[in-house]
């Protein structure tokens, strides 16, 4: 059956820009090979992360979305275990209904903000 899965995975902060292109083409042809589709691949770029992993104080985050079975996710999931380059990586199913887009939630609340602080000031 054939499900959604976002994997973000976290690579050396000093990878060469053509290791982590090698990387992403080897990941691609995983998933290309287990009949997988690749929806989205982001680099979020290097952050800090939140304690030290193997002496890096820094990651490179990589988000990927992915269409395909538990078997692709297997495999995808051993071949980022067995990866050096890779310090950590995490996926997870996606439920059909999960908006993948900010919500609308927080805008309104930040438009009315100024309302409200105008509001306390004639207070």
């Amino acid at each position: 059956m054939i499900r959604m899965y976002e994997t973000i995975y976290i690579v050396k902060p000093d990878l060469a820009d053509e290791e982590n292109k090698a990387l992403t083409t080897r990941i691609n042809e995983v998933i290309e090979k287990m009949n997988g589709d690749v929806r989205k691949l982001e680099d979020w770029g290097i952050r800090k992360l939140a304690y030290p992993i193997d002496k890096l104080a820094r990651g490179r985050y990589m988000y990927l979305r992915t269409d395909g079975d538990a078997a692709l996710i297997a495999e995808l999931e051993r071949r980022l275990r067995l990866d050096d380059r890779v310090i950590r990586y995490q996926t997870v199913k996606l439920d059909k209904d999960t908006v993948t887009a900010a919500p609308a939630k927080p805008v309104e609340a930040e438009e009315t903000a100024p309302a409200e602080e105008a509001a306390s000031e004639n207070e």
